[in-house]
């Protein structure tokens, strides 16, 4: 019978054995494995199980497990990345997304896991233009005059570097659970960070720093983490979808971010992470 779901305290809380985990589902719900070829130096990236969400939120929202018998807890690992990142590029399909949710921003499973899923249209993120921030090390920021409904950090690639990326990337995740600050990532291909005129040629990674939150919220129309940071907005029930405004759906989403002063204060130690291209 599998464990009850970890109550979650921290965002580097250690995995758990005997609560719920993923070596606990279904082969039925196993839908095939993510195999990456030998890679340069003789390293190999992780074997990734697709598997069914019970819960999804779009179609064909399927996790993404890296090796579910290491027994990792939910801190993003470049490997675990990289494969979401491949699996954009291999995707014939144009609206493929891939996410991570951070303890603390609404991950509930302490098992190290990636969302993956499709939406049929386009959101402001995916061509928004950004502010530089340090572009030779691909580093920016959509802020509020990029019309975002949550502004945050931006990742961008041209798609021939996904592992520097994926590298790079979980510098940042890295030193945001070391000091517990929770965070989601959103993954998507994308225009450069000038904005539409670069046409979709590239990845864009999204990240976003935010209060930590942890236990389950009642009565919210919906809960924010990576895909309502992004602008699409699921929501369970018709009243919900009826009543909801704008402004309203903005102010619970940005209510989960960091304070301005306290985004101030982190983002001279997230550029030092960075430097030139390497």
């Amino acid at each position: 019978m599998p464990g009850l779901r970890t109550a979650v305290r921290s965002v580097r809380q250690p995995f758990d054995p005997a609560q719920f985990n993923f070596t606990q589902i279904r082969p039925a719900e196993v839908l095939f494995a993510l195999a990456p070829r030998r890679r340069e130096g003789g390293e190999e990236g992780p074997r990734v199980l697709v598997a069914i969400n019970v819960s999804p939120l779009e179609r064909g929202h399927v996790l993404l497990v890296p090796e579910p018998a290491l027994g990792l807890a939910q801190v993003l690992t470049a490997g675990a990345l990289l494969a979401g990142l491949e699996a954009l590029l291999l995707s014939g399909h144009p609206g493929l997304r891939v996410g991570f949710n951070s303890l603390g921003a609404c991950a509930s499973v302490n098992h190290l896991h990636l969302h993956a899923y499709y939406l049929g249209r386009p959101l402001r993120v995916e061509d928004a233009p950004a502010r530089p921030l340090r572009p030779a090390a691909g580093l920016y920021l959509l802020d509020g005059a990029s019309g975002v409904p949550a502004p945050g950090l931006l990742l961008y690639a041209d798609g021939r570097r996904p592992r520097g990326r994926a590298r790079r990337v979980c510098r940042l995740t890295d030193h945001l659970a070391a000091r517990g600050v929770a965070h989601n990532l959103f993954a998507t291909r994308g225009a450069g960070p000038e904005g539409p005129a670069s046409a979709r040629p590239g990845l864009r990674v999204l990240l976003w720093p935010r209060r930590a939150s942890f236990g389950a919220k009642e009565g919210a129309a919906f809960n924010v983490a990576l895909c309502e940071l992004a602008g699409h907005l699921p929501l369970k029930a018709a009243a919900d979808f009826e009543a909801l405004t704008e402004a309203h759906a903005l102010r619970l989403i940005r209510d989960c971010l960091l304070p301005e002063a306290d985004f101030a204060q982190l983002l001279p130690d997230l550029l030092a992470l960075l430097p030139a291209e390497d």
